[in-house]
């Protein structure tokens, strides 16, 4: 810095002396200084003169690093230590910086770098040095690099030009082995939901508070008079701690009963192993027995609500109406989402994870349709971990216009890493082959590809399952249900149920098609066989295929329903979605009936983005074996900030009906005086609201005179980010209950070098229907600067430690002389402090220095104490 001019002019000629060509100009970074490092006593020629500078050492698959070197010429000098440092590998330097000894990535690999006797022993090797092979600095020893390459295989090549080493190796290094473990402790608690933050803020308990609103109106009219309107208002608050989510529904056809509104009382607290979920209300159960009406109970259970290790996936496949989007939910964690294709078909990987999991499908219509319908999937396999108890109880009445009794205790414990037990009893006031339904269950891993499960529930059923999964994603599922005679707990009249399904993904360089194929057979007691079957079994086939082609999803499905073997009903639905130009999609789709010989159904639909957030629907649908019957439908969906409004109007042969429906949704936060309304539904969600301010004083909280701070980045996983322009605030919605989402914050967030983040990343758990405040203080960090000199200041001296204690003499930073001697520290905040040289490095060295003090005034831009020099003596005339 100081001395850049001379130390080019310098290495320039140097280098032309001695024989070096450079055709290109010579170009040397700023970090070149002079040295006052006596490295010619260590020389047979006191002339020449050696120059310290800094050099980047690049390590592939580790990293870069500036380090001191000595350069002379084309031949470059490096620091042990520092080089021994980085790499992780032990090294110990004598006191007066003699020798270097340590271990070689194995203890038995002992070496000694001895630079009075020019000699490096390794291995039970010796290699004699010459004397200008390995140099004595009063900071260090330095070696030639190709030295490091040929006793130690670390191969350095020297870069005149950018001043820099590049370091290739064959060895494992210990700090490669140390970032692979590191990246494998990373990954590890990705999978388990773990991150390591520096701070984590648990969730409080609110004794009352109402914070999210969903409302919907939906109203439909038909020339013949007929006209309907309905709607919905749910109300998401927080009651003694608890969640309390009501839905109220309207409709105008039907009187008001208490059946059609939904509300439950929820209180959740993850960190009690004994009872983790407490529920009251409408709940949901569980239930072998046929529970179709709601009950109205209570649910106690040990089941975390947070998503957990998983240990494999299992596919589901249904179907829905086309381009529906699809979100799959595990413990009420959003884990997965996808969007049906032409024909409604999705499919999902369902994570497995331990313990009893509430699997939930929640479906999105394009164009408003039902989109609060919910749906609950039951995973065949239940996992616990080794020696874990989990239960769910479960009591109430079910809403039967019976008044029937429902009641269930679940328990499951993990026999092995491989195989869960379980049972319980379950009851149902209303079964007349037997009340009581004690039930036993387990599931067990098979080698690595394959899932079993069997459950027998006593006078009911008896039903065991098979999963077998190869690596190339080829999936068998099997499935067998035998029931017994006479029960009433399931309003089946089937006597067994056999199923097979396999399935398998297929990828391309540009096709992407999934095919499955399944069989389901029925079989009926002699003395039970409807009227509607004329054999005792009853089979159904489907073969899908369902595929993604140059941007134009496609799908296949057929159908065959088997009753009578001599006349069997099968049926094809081919369906096309087509990206047009200018925005245009295009779904034509068909249905061939093989008994008929001919096409059933013919529809198509056109649609196109409008407006930025308008969408224009007309569909086209005739029904060719009844009477030719046809339809027209126009539809129009606008999307405002604050609600979705949709129109409908569909026309055939012999009515006109009409729809209109807006829906939307209110946030409330009294604790910001925040109300805000949108168009996503919001009950039972939760939000986050993070408050950056200017902790002048660093107290970390924020005082009446501290100002809010503009320009805080941050990254989360999970919601939707806000930022309030007016007022700085982050606001991130749409944020799952009770799941911990980590806040990573960009500490170059602002212009100003002085602002600081003391702590960068947050782990949050979400509260349901409120807002999480957060204030993150950005700190005002002061810098100290000076010199490091002897003789009577003429030269600095490098690689010094400076530290820097506050007034408790607590040890508040550090850092290291530049080559000439100048150092500089930016993150102290406001305080009295005291400078010193590092003590234990002045013995080594034999000099001694005194201590200086200094103040950082909390000033808004930063204060900076600057003139901290040093001199440092010698102390070896004192010691002789």
């Amino acid at each position: 810095m100081r001395w850049r001019i001379p130390v080019l002019l310098l290495l320039f000629l140097f280098n032309n002396r001695t024989g070096y060509t450079q055709t290109d100009n010579l170009f040397l970074p700023d970090d070149i200084v002079y040295s006052i490092s006596d490295t010619t006593a260590a020389l047979n020629d006191p002339e020449e003169v050696y120059e310290e500078i800094l050099l980047t050492l690049n390590v592939q698959r580790i990293g870069s690093l500036e380090i001191p070197a000595i350069i002379f010429g084309q031949k470059v000098y490096l620091s042990v230590t520092d080089i021994f440092d980085f790499l992780k590998i032990r090294n110990t330097p004598s006191a007066d910086f003699d020798s270097v000894s340590g271990f070689f990535i194995n203890p038995k690999s002992i070496y000694l770098i001895d630079h009075s006797r020019h000699k490096i022993s390794f291995e039970g090797k010796l290699f004699i040095l010459r004397p200008n092979d390995i140099l004595k600095t009063a900071t260090g020893i330095y070696l030639r690099s190709e030295y490091f390459g040929q006793i130690f295989g670390l191969v350095c090549m020297f870069d005149f030009r950018s001043l820099s080493v590049n370091l290739n190796t064959k060895t494992e290094l210990p700090a490669i082995r140390e970032m692979q473990q590191k990246l494998m402790r990373r990954n590890l608690s990705l999978l388990t939901g773990e991150k390591k933050a520096d701070t984590i803020i648990n969730r409080s308990f609110t004794a009352f508070h109402v914070g999210m609103v969903d409302w919907s109106v939906m109203s439909s009219q038909e020339t013949k008079g007929r006209k309907n309107t309905r709607a919905i208002l749910g109300i998401g608050a927080v009651v003694a701690g608890g969640e309390l989510n009501l839905l109220l529904n309207y409709n105008s056809d039907e009187k008001i009963n208490l059946r059609q509104q939904n509300y439950q009382w929820r209180f959740v607290n993850n960190s009690n192993p004994l009872m983790r979920q407490i529920a009251a209300g409408k709940i949901f159960a569980q239930s072998t027995s046929s529970v179709f009406a709601p009950v109205i109970g209570f649910q106690l259970t040990n089941t975390p609500t947070t998503y957990r290790k998983s240990f494999g996936t299992y596919t589901i496949s249904n179907t829905t109406e086309p381009e529906w989007v699809v979100e799959l939910y595990v413990n009420n964690v959003l884990v997965n989402y996808t969007k049906a294709d032409a024909s409604g078909f999705y499919r999902f990987e369902v994570p497995m994870v331990y313990g009893n999991s509430v699997v939930k499908l929640r479906f999105y219509g394009p164009w408003g349709e039902e989109r609060t319908s919910e749906q609950y999937i039951s995973v065949p396999f239940n996992f616990v971990r080794l020696h874990q108890l989990e239960y769910t109880v479960t009591g109430g009445m079910v809403e039967d216009g019976h008044k029937s009794m429902f009641a269930r205790a679940s328990l499951s414990y993990g026999l092995s890493r491989r195989i869960t037990i379980g049972g319980g009893m379950e009851y149902l006031s209303s079964v007349t082959s037997g009340k009581y339904m004690p039930f036993i269950n387990a599931s067990a891993r098979v080698g690595s590809h394959t899932l079993v499960s069997v459950d027998h529930t006593y006078g009911v059923r008896s039903k065991a399952v098979l999963n077998y999964r190869r690596p190339s994603n080829l999936q068998v599922d099997v499935t067998y249900i035998r029931y017994a005679q006479n029960q009433t707990a399931i309003q089946f009249n089937y006597l067994e149920e056999r199923r097979i399904a396999l399935s398998m993904p297929l990828r391309g360089k540009k096709i992407t098609a999934f095919t499955r194929f399944s069989l389901n057979q029925f079989t009926f007691p002699e003395k039970q066989i409807i009227s509607t079957v004329a054999n005792k079994k009853y089979t159904t086939a489907e073969l899908l295929f369902s595929t993604v082609l140059a941007g134009i999803s496609s799908n296949l499905t057929t159908f065959a329903v088997i009753n009578n073997p001599g006349n069997p009903l099968v049926y094809s639905n081919l369906s096309f979605t087509f990206r047009l130009p200018k925005g245009i999609r295009f779904t034509p789709q068909a249905q061939y009936e093989y008994q008929q010989h001919k096409f059933s159904m013919l529809r198509a639909e056109v649609e196109k983005n409008i407006f930025k957030q308008g969408f224009l629907r007309v569909a086209y649908e005739r029904y060719l074996l009844n009477k030719n019957f046809s339809s027209v439908t126009v539809a129009f969906r606008y999307n405002f900030s604050f609600a979705q409004t949709f129109f409908s109007a569909n026309q055939n042969k012999e009515t006109i009906a009409t729809t209109q429906s807006a829906r939307g949704s209110f946030m409330i936060d009294s604790k910001t005086n925040y109300i805000a309304a949108g168009n996503q539904i919001v009950v039972g969600r939760g939000g986050i609201v993070v408050l950056p301010y200017l902790d002048v004083n660093n107290n970390g909280l924020r005082d009446m005179n501290e100002p809010k701070v503009f320009g805080l980045n941050l990254r989360i996983n999970g919601g939707r980010i806000e930022r309030n322009l007016r007022d700085t605030t982050i606001r991130i919605t749409g944020l799952d209950a009770y799941a911990n989402y980590f806040i990573e914050l960009d500490k170059n967030s602002f212009d100003h070098v002085a602002w600081q983040l003391k702590k960068q990343t947050i782990s949050v758990t979400v509260e349901p229907n409120n807002f999480k405040v957060i204030e993150v203080a950005v700190t005002v960090a002061g810098e100290a600067s000076g010199m490091v000199s002897v003789k009577d200041g003429e030269k600095g001296l490098g690689r010094i430690i400076v530290n820097f204690y506050n007034s408790d003499l607590i040890l508040a930073g550090r850092t290291i002389t530049e080559a000439d001697g100048y150092f500089s520290f930016l993150g102290l905040p406001p305080g009295l402090y005291t400078a010193r040289v590092d003590e234990a490095q002045l013995k080594k060295i034999k000099m001694s220095s005194s201590s200086l003090s200094f103040t950082i005034l909390p000033l808004r831009d930063g204060d900076i104490a600057d003139g901290l020099n040093f001199m440092l003596h010698s102390t070896a005339d004192t010691d002789q």
